[in-house]
């Protein structure tokens, strides 16, 4: 579905990655992980759009979208949870995950779209005229989870979908993140520091380090990787 090769990119005259590659396949959750600063987030901003990489391919159902509008790239079906969730906090919940359903093809199913976003998340449902500034860290993840599946994507990309989160909370995001995948069968590629859920939820990891990728490979393998074991995992 998803395929980054060699893809370079530079803020100004610093380059922040390094000849990057990973692969997403239809269904699966595959995890970026890393720590910060590592090139998380810029990775998934130039999947996006809002950075355009100086070289390299990225190509999406065999689509070239390396340099096109993020607007586009929307439409072809690869929407992003921002970190910090970015809600509009004077808003209601129910007008923020409306802003979701973006394109024209998505406004046509909004209603059906949100019916399945609250089975997802009932608690949703229930705040559905509270302003969304009110809402709880985890809520408000819900939330922006819940946006992003508004916008009825091929590929959801999740970025520090824990930050801020206590570990209670932050276990309850990624169930829901696992339900997800699992109910809707939606492809997501989960951005993550959180290197212990990353390994649960994914089917395959890539490590990321000083803007390039050390290591990747099947989750079960990579947990017995002497590297990833000393550096992340505390072992």
């Amino acid at each position: 579905m998803l395929k980054i090769e060699n893809i370079n990119v530079s803020y100004g005259e610093v380059q922040v990655l390094h000849n990057v590659s990973l692969d997403v396949e239809e269904g699966e959750i595959v995890a970026l992980i890393g720590a910060n600063a590592a090139g998380k987030t810029t990775t998934i901003k130039t999947i996006s759009g809002l950075l355009k990489p100086t070289a390299g391919k990225i190509t999406f159902n065999g689509t070239n979208i390396a340099g096109l509008s993020t607007s586009k790239i929307v439409e072809l079906g690869i929407v992003q949870v921002p970190e910090g969730r970015l809600l509009f906090p004077e808003m209601s919940v129910l007008e923020n995950l409306e802003l979701g359903a973006y394109t024209p093809q998505a406004r046509k199913v909004r209603h059906e779209t949100i019916k399945t976003v609250f089975q997802l998340f009932p608690i949703l449902e229930k705040r559905s005229q509270q302003l969304a500034g009110s809402l709880s860290g985890g809520e408000q993840q819900m939330c922006a989870l819940g946006r992003g599946l508004m916008a009825k994507p091929k590929l959801l990309m999740v970025d520090e979908t824990s930050l801020g989160l206590s570990p209670i909370m932050a276990k309850t995001v990624f169930e829901s993140i696992k339900q997800i995948n699992k109910t809707v069968g939606m492809t997501i590629l989960l951005v993550e520091q959180n290197v212990h859920w990353s390994l649960r939820l994914a089917g395959r990891c890539f490590v990321l380090e000083n803007g390039k990728v050390v290591l990747n490979g099947p989750s079960k393998e990579l947990k017995e990787n002497p590297h990833l074991q000393k550096a992340y995992l505390g072992m």
